[in-house]
């Protein structure tokens, strides 16, 4: 239910991305704040792993998938956007 809650978190923050590239530089906008959504997103998700690791006791090799999840939906949809909004 975490990891659920996680890409939920990460969908919001790349709408939240998207709405501010908008308003800065109208609809071509909605691609640059996909664009730069994508590391931002990373760093998100690798410090989630990184908590998993270094606080509830989980391997790299177990949290890896489990980053790679969470990392994954939210992103893709970001590249979408990147290419469908000027990328």
């Amino acid at each position: 239910m975490r990891t659920v809650t996680i890409i939920f978190g990460g969908l919001v923050l790349l709408a939240v991305c998207a709405l501010v590239g908008r308003a800065v530089k109208g609809p071509p906008g909605i691609a640059l704040g996909s664009l730069l959504f994508i590391p931002l997103w990373f760093v998100l998700a690798a410090v989630n792993m990184a908590i998993g690791v270094l606080k509830a006791g989980y391997s790299i090799g177990e949290e890896a998938p489990i980053l790679l999840a969470i990392f994954a939906p939210p992103a893709a949809l970001a590249f979408f956007f990147w290419r469908h909004w000027g990328g």
